[in-house]
């Protein structure tokens, strides 16, 4: 699958931050990692903090699949508002899902040091429609009963803050990322205490043994493990026996170095109500990054030829919330994002697969999905309970 376009941002401002042979040599280590983008680089780097001995494979160059087109916006908030989910799943594990992005956006903050780009932010749910005030009303109501700091705002306030539009929901823990950096941080430090990483090598099939398992890749080298961790996101998809996530394309654009950013107040990040939805955040130099106007066009070519046209469209959303503002983009791109029936991710292990742990981070929130992976699937392989996991299970 071509998860993304040729040159999205964060592989073109940063080069090559790391380098990493294929495999050339069959290997023994206690858990095989298949994914290099960000949910492989937290994963291995939890385990590997453990002790435990890893090994990291990914087909592409490293963080060259989803994670070099994500867009980066460190939220608690899924896909799916609260009160909505409540009705979907237990409503005690919706809380929980909703209260471990809180914890895990501190969690990343820690891990990403300050060469990352990480920046605290509050988060605006920007209502597209006046008919979707009263949905965030309630919205704001179920989330301060469970102590979640939430703020209304309403038409007047968005313009003191200079912004345009029917209303708001104001979160006050958010931040923005570089994943493409962070992803080469975690694995730079993991390696450093004995992750082994390997890209342009792809697992072929695993199989079962008495004492643990065997990955066959495209190489011919064979790793021996105890177990596998499945960090390949939406190409993981294709080995599931049942359909858990609906694949589009999403759209981005970054501007042209601002002056300054001072007209856009707390530099929040902004995700609309609509579908599709658009979302907006600024970067550390001072640069403007849109995304949004999803398709299910998946044919890279195809979808490519349509870059240039939706990024005129998300140009059009960004001046209908900041109409005085000029912006340029300055680079444009595509890529695979994925929803599920109710905007969690899936975590833990499938009986389809023995001795293997999926950490798939689909939707909207895939890096703190993947942080909460990282967490979960080193207590399960440690042979801990982490009361977590039913949060995010296949079955549930």
């Amino acid at each position: 699958m071509n998860l993304s376009s040729d040159l999205p941002f964060w592989t073109v401002r940063n080069g090559l931050l790391g380098t990493y042979p294929p495999l050339d040599r069959d290997l023994r280590c206690d858990a095989a990692i298949i994914g290099g983008g960000i949910s492989g680089a937290l994963i291995a780097h939890r385990l590997v903090k453990k002790g435990v001995k890893c090994v990291l494979i990914d087909r592409r160059d490293i963080g060259h699949g989803s994670t070099s087109a994500s867009t980066a916006l460190l939220q608690y908030e899924i896909d799916t508002p609260l009160h909505k989910l409540r009705k979907l799943v237990e409503p005690a594990a919706a809380d929980r899902a909703y209260l471990l992005g809180i914890e895990t956006i501190d969690q990343l903050q820690k891990l990403a040091g300050t060469d990352c780009g990480f920046a605290l932010r509050p988060s605006l749910q920007f209502a597209d429609r006046e008919t979707d005030i009263p949905g965030m009303h309630k919205e704001c109501e179920v989330r301060r009963s469970l102590g979640i700091q939430v703020k209304e705002m309403d038409m007047h306030d968005l313009r003191r803050n200079g912004l345009i539009g029917a209303g708001a929901l104001r979160s006050a823990v958010a931040a923005e990322v570089d994943p493409y950096r962070l992803t080469h941080r975690l694995l730079r430090l993991a390696s450093r205490n004995g992750l082994e990483v390997f890209d342009r090598t792809a697992g072929r099939r695993y199989e079962r043994q008495k004492d643990g398992l065997t990955v066959h890749t495209d190489r011919g080298h064979k790793i021996r493990c105890r177990s596998v961790f499945f960090a390949s996101g939406y190409e993981t998809a294709n080995i599931l026996p049942q359909k858990i996530v609906s694949i589009r394309s999403t759209y981005a654009f970054v501007s042209e170095p601002m002056p300054d950013l001072d007209w856009w107040k707390d530099r929040s990040l902004i995700w609309g109500t609509g579908d599709p939805y658009s979302y907006m955040r600024t970067t550390s130099d001072r640069r403007v990054l849109v995304g949004g106007e999803d398709d299910d066009v998946l044919e890279p070519s195809r979808r490519n030829r349509q870059i240039k046209k939706k990024t005129a469209l998300l140009s059009k959303r960004f001046n209908k919330i900041f109409p005085d503002v000029a912006i340029e983009p300055a680079f444009d791109w595509a890529g695979a994002f994925g929803s599920t029936k109710d905007g969690l991710g899936y975590i833990g292990s499938h009986p389809s697969f023995p001795r293997a742990y999926f950490g798939l981070g689909f939707g909207g929130n895939g890096i703190t999905f993947s942080q909460i992976a990282a967490r979960i699937l080193t207590d399960l392989f440690l042979g801990r309970k982490n009361p977590d996991a039913r949060v995010f299970r296949f079955d549930r």
